[in-house]
């Protein structure tokens, strides 16, 4: 592809990262749907919709039923033996363990109190990303990070009567879970196009989310009500699927750790939407404690972070010929 040269490359990277974290915000602003949808999808303990397990395995094969059909109309090369390690850990991280539980969670917790606690997968996501590419953060980032979770853990123990609850270890274990997932799908947006990332991702989770979807099948389909089904429609195309489409992009153009730093603005986006989709009231000590965890992330941002040459994926030789040795 040709190149203007009129532009440097200060200009065009600076270009890419505009780029990138445009396409981030694009990602979060899906993404900041998925914690009340999903409440709407598994409903409170009180009137339980559907089972936790069944969305979460359920949205996984739905979205990778739809990845084969964009696989095969794009004839995406199979996936190279150096990338079926990160693959295998973004499905773990994205597929399996970030949605199961926060499925888990919120059986117990509003979605506003999860949206609160999920304020910290920016630092998360940065966090790994540092140690995974070697990078050193200064002091200051790592301060922000701990008052970020301080302030987490705060809150909870605030909501919990003093104590932390057990589905906020879920929510805390979905953020780690996340974090992982994300780094792991940066990595492999750097060795093939980002759309086809998240595809193979849950292609290969596939044999093991579609018998489990099957498996917790909810014995009685009519008795749950549109709503909730209509939110793990959502969950599936959007949450699972497309928003990876703009996420893993922004990352890749706009680099992991700055871009993943977009991500300060989902709980309050989160919290927005919770109110004219569940009717639960917007609480002022919630929104005190969401735009703190925010404004922790968005110091953290400013921070210094040490950079070093990104750990590749080798790109193998038949990405770069028109015709690849494998399809789809």
């Amino acid at each position: 592809m040709s190149t203007n040269p009129s532009i440097s490359s200060p200009q065009r990277e600076r270009a890419a990262e505009r780029r990138g974290l445009w396409l981030g915000l694009l990602g979060v602003a899906v993404f900041a749907l998925t914690t009340p949808m999903t409440r709407l999808a598994v409903g409170p303990l009180e009137a339980p919709q559907l089972p936790p397990l069944f969305v979460t395995a359920g949205r996984a094969a739905g979205a990778a039923l739809l990845s084969l059909i964009f696989l095969q109309l794009t004839r995406a090369a199979w996936p190279t033996r150096a990338e079926r390690g990160a693959l295998l850990l973004s499905a773990a991280g994205t597929v399996l363990g970030f949605p199961l539980c926060l499925a888990m969670a919120l059986r117990e917790v509003p979605s506003m109190h999860a949206s609160v606690i999920t304020g910290l997968l920016p630092l998360c996501t940065a966090a790994v990303g540092a140690w995974h590419l070697r990078q050193r953060p200064s002091r200051g980032f790592w301060i922000c990070a701990l008052a970020g979770a301080a302030l987490v853990l705060g809150f909870a123990g605030l909501k919990g009567g003093g104590r932390v609850s057990a589905a906020d270890g879920w929510l805390l274990l979905a953020m780690l879970c996340g974090a992982v997932g994300y780094v792991a799908g940066a990595r492999l947006s750097a060795s093939r196009p980002p759309e086809q990332v998240i595809c193979w991702v849950l292609v290969i989770s596939l044999p093991l989310t579609l018998p489990a979807a099957l498996w917790s099948w909810p014995p009685e389909p009519r008795a749950v009500s549109a709503a909730a089904w209509a939110g793990f429609a959502y969950v599936t195309v959007f949450s699972m699927w497309l928003g990876f489409f703009a996420w893993y992009r922004g990352l890749a153009l706009g680099g992991l750790v700055r871009v993943s730093q977009v991500q300060m603005l989902q709980p309050f986006l989160a919290l927005l939407a919770a109110v004219p989709l569940l009717g639960e009231p917007l609480q002022a000590d919630t929104l005190v404690f969401a735009l703190a965890v925010m404004a922790c992330v968005g110091i953290g941002r400013t921070m210094p972070v040490g950079r070093t040459p990104p750990r590749v994926l080798a790109v193998p030789s038949s990405l770069n010929r028109s015709e690849p040795e494998g399809r789809a």
